[in-house]
């Protein structure tokens, strides 16, 4: 039976004279008429076209799919740009102190200085920089604070540094053109890298030291020695940027270097704090109200990082 129903046609169903008394082929006639159905109402299915059509979402990365583009060009170093273009020679200063930290930049725009050049970053933009040096410019100016041939230089970082760009800055201000005797940083100490609690009501200041430096306060004379009454920074916490930069590059050249690091960020005690240790153990014959004293409200309020205004998304 099931070989002569084989080729059996839907006319043979559809006959009204057929008749069938077996229950296999009552469930197969309806089955099979459905099946006739489905097929003539199904239209053609055209073919998708590769090139056209939307592709589907990546499972990569956009940075996994950029592996074969060339790179961005690199941004060109810092340079040093000197006040008198026909001084041909090597800065060679007693001592280099550079300020980082806001209460830093508020002691030294308050004494009596002379511009000797700057330090250029490709990056920073000049403007809204005025054309006398102010302590609202976006700059790293370079000052002389006597006119000895060994003079104490100062450089005031009156514009952010990025992390990765740390390490090219230190290189262009201590090299071939600046070689000092000794090196001091001022910055101030960040919360999130600092092993211990903080309170704004309390002031503190630790510093570290290169090797030469720590080896030289060891010495029976100790005459360069520098902050000899501060703590060494506390076991466990990290100093990062610009700062460690700069202290790494000392190390490397066998410059006597110190960082000292003080906290609150800004404010009268840590200013207060500052010039007691640079008139102790550095600067001891310097008269810091000499100066005109204009940047210190700039200093206090337009020099608040604003986590929205200097990110790196506004240029």
């Amino acid at each position: 039976v099931t070989n002569q129903n084989a080729g059996i046609s839907s006319s043979f169903f559809n006959n009204p004279g057929f008749r069938c008394s077996s229950p296999g082929l009552r469930l197969v006639r309806p089955l099979f008429k459905s099946l006739l159905s489905f097929r003539r109402s199904e239209a053609p299915r055209e073919m998708e076209d590769v090139l056209t059509d939307i592709p589907p979402p990546s499972r990569f990365f956009q940075e996994d799919l950029n592996i074969f583009t060339p790179p961005s060009p690199s941004l060109p170093c810092p340079f040093l740009l000197f006040s008198d273009p026909h001084a041909d020679k090597i800065l060679r200063p007693s001592t280099l102190i550079v300020a980082i930290s806001l209460a830093s930049l508020q002691i030294f725009h308050q004494v009596s200085k002379t511009l000797v050049g700057s330090l250029i970053l490709p990056e920073i933009l000049f403007s809204g920089n005025t054309v006398v040096s102010s302590a609202k410019d976006k700059s790293c100016y370079i000052y002389s604070l006597d006119d000895s041939d060994n003079p104490v230089v100062v450089v005031l970082v009156q514009c952010p540094i990025p992390a990765e760009r740390s390490h090219v800055f230190s290189k262009g201000l201590l090299g071939a053109q600046i070689v000092p005797k000794r090196v001091l940083i001022l910055d101030s100490i960040q919360s999130q890298n600092f092993r211990g609690k903080l309170s704004r009501d309390e002031t503190l200041a630790y510093k570290l030291e290169t090797l030469s430096q720590r080896d030289s306060s060891g010495d029976a004379c100790g005459s360069s020695s520098l902050l000899k009454g501060l703590d060494y920074i506390p076991s466990g916490s990290m100093i990062d940027g610009l700062a460690a930069a700069l202290l790494t590059r000392c190390q490397i050249l066998n410059i006597k270097g110190a960082l000292c690091v003080s906290w609150p960020e800004f404010g009268n005690s840590v200013v207060l704090l500052l010039k007691s240790l640079l008139l102790k153990d550095v600067l001891q014959d310097t008269n810091f109200d000499s100066g005109s004293g204009s940047g210190d409200e700039s200093l206090r309020y337009g020099w608040m990082k604003d986590p929205v205004l200097e990110s790196e998304l506004y240029t």
